[in-house]
Order: C-alpha cells, then sequence, then structure tokens
C-alpha cells in the first residue's frame, strides 16, 4: 500500500512529461516532415530537428511503458515487460537521443562561435556538409551500445526479481562480471557528454572574447552580436543541464543500485523523462521558425 501512494506523484509527474513530450516531439516530427511530402529537401538543421523529434518520441515511448507496467502491473513488469527487448530499445533511443543533442551542440557551437583558427573555420564551413553523416554515425554508434548492452547489461545468470528489487544480497561472481560491463559498455556515453561539455565551454570563451573585442565598438554591432551569443549560450546551457540530469540519473539507474519501486526509483524515472520534453522545448522556443506554428498549434488545441 506505501509504495502504491509513493507512486501516485510519479504517475502525476510522468503523465504530465509525457504528454508534454508527445506534443512538443510530435510537433518536430511533423513540422519537418511537412517539407518532405511538399517533396522539398530537408536542410542540414531540419534533418537534425526531425531525428531529435523521433528519437525523444520513441525514448518517451519506452519510459512510459516501463513506467505504466512497473506502477500498475508489477509482476506483469517483471515476467513480461523487463528483458532483452526492452533494453535493447531503452538503450538505444537513450543513446541516439544523448548523440543527437550533442551534434546540435556541435551546429551551434560551430555556426556562432567566433574562434579564427584555421581548422575552426575549416569544421565551420563544412558542417553542414556532414550533418548527413554525422547523424548517421550516431544512430550506428548507439545500434551497437545497445547491442553490446544486451550482452554486458541483462541479466542471464541471475534472475530478474533479483535485479529488479536489487536486494542487499552478495552477488556472486558472475553478477559482478555483468556490473563492471554496465559501467564499460556506459563509457562509451562519455564522448557525446566530453563533446557537449567542450562546446558549451567554447561558448563561454568565444562570448568573453567577443564582448571584449566589442568594448570599443559601435553599440549597435556589439548589442547585436553579443545578443546572438548570449541567446546561443542560454540554450545550450539549457541543454547542458538537461543533458547532464538525464546522464546522472541513467547512469544511477543502470548500476541496479536503486530498489525497485521505491522512492529513487520514480525520482529517477521522473528526471529520465523530463529530458526528452524539456529539451525539446527549448528547440521550439529559441528558434523562430517554430515559434509561430507551435503557438497556432497550440490556439487550435484550445479552441478545440
Amino acid at each position: 500500500m506505501a509504495s502504491s501512494l509513493s507512486a501516485i506523484p510519479h504517475v502525476i509527474v510522468m503523465s504530465a512529461e509525457f504528454i508534454i513530450g508527445i506534443i512538443v516531439n510530435g510537433f518536430l516530427i511533423l513540422i519537418n516532415c511537412k517539407e518532405l511530402i511538399k517533396g522539398r529537401k530537408l536542410k542540414p538543421m531540419q534533418l537534425l530537428f526531425l531525428c531529435i523529434g523521433m528519437s525523444r518520441f520513441g525514448l518517451l515511448m519506452v519510459l512510459m511503458v516501463q513506467s505504466f507496467f512497473s506502477v500498475f502491473f508489477p509482476l506483469f513488469y517483471r515476467v513480461k515487460v523487463y528483458g532483452a527487448a526492452m533494453l535493447f530499445f531503452w538503450m538505444f533511443f537513450s543513446s541516439v537521443s544523448l548523440w543527437f543533442a550533442t551534434c546540435l551542440s556541435v551546429f551551434y557551437c560551430l555556426k556562432i562561435s567566433g574562434f579564427t583558427q584555421s581548422y575552426f573555420l575549416w569544421l565551420k564551413f563544412r558542417i553542414s556538409k556532414v550533418m548527413s553523416w554525422l547523424l548517421l554515425g550516431s544512430f550506428l554508434a548507439s545500434m551497437s551500445t545497445a547491442a553490446l548492452c544486451i550482452e554486458a547489461d541483462y541479466p542471464k545468470e541471475a534472475n530478474n526479481d533479483d535485479v529488479l528489487k536489487n536486494a542487499t544480497l552478495k552477488r556472486t561472481e558472475p553478477k559482478i562480471r555483468q556490473i563492471n560491463g554496465v559501467l564499460l559498455v556506459n563509457l562509451a556515453l562519455l564522448f557525446p557528454l566530453a563533446l557537449f561539455v567542450m562546446c558549451t565551454f567554447m561558448l563561454l570563451i568565444s562570448l568573453y572574447k567577443h564582448t571584449h573585442r566589442m568594448q570599443n565598438g559601435s553599440h549597435g554591432v556589439r548589442n547585436a552580436s553579443t545578443e546572438a551569443h548570449i541567446n546561443a549560450l542560454k540554450t545550450v546551457m539549457t541543454f547542458f543541464c538537461f543533458f547532464i540530469s538525464y546522464f546522472a540519473a541513467f547512469m544511477a539507474n543502470m548500476t541496479f543500485s536503486i530498489p525497485y519501486r521505491s522512492h529513487c526509483f520514480f525520482v529517477l524515472k521522473d528526471i529520465m523523462a523530463a529530458f526528452p520534453s524539456g529539451h525539446s522545448i527549448i528547440i521550439i522556443l529559441s528558434n523562430s521558425k517554430f515559434q509561430q506554428p507551435f503557438k497556432r498549434l497550440l490556439c487550435l488545441k484550445k479552441n478545440q
């Protein structure tokens, strides 16, 4: 009974995150698919936003299925839902969402930062041309990570009930090897995290240098350029907060150290669900091309 009561706030929060996430990510998918339906070729950023929307939509569906069955049908979740297939989809959508978010931050960093080094300019002028390859590489890397997790993460030699309840009993040597495998596989996700942090740091440096350089310039030029830097930095910093919170919750969950259906278990699920919803909201609000269509969509829903 106590466990059921503790799950009520989680159900409310998760439902709100799921509804918001479906709306905003569905919007990203529809508005970019609209260009495809018209027979137009998608620009690199449009393709990236489409991929982000689809990956977040898939991640939300996986998290919602996990939460719904773990709250209302825990026994069915242990026996039927939790398994290699669910783990694969969860790891794939988690990994590809993080990679696509990193691609977006790299794009912002290269396009807005004012560095003049030759290698930086070389990357800046070619990022749009190689965006499709970056997305393909992110997809393949995520598929590989998910496939490896089936071998390393899924406890073939320990029963599911032990893993989900995470009893404090001592594990056998195969179980210890499995946990080591979890950590090793998830180290691959440190690479997009490192790129994300580097892009944020470079934007901070660029903003500082730009402000210092423009101190003696005209106010109009300084304000216009500085505003672009600040807006980009606000967007990336917000991405960074969602990225870090999701990554931390995800890693904590993958260590199987959180008791099943405990308060911490539900809190981690809520934190993870905030990433695909909140991150996409920031994308829409920070993009002038999305703001008006999204407002029209919301007004249409209100009128209905």
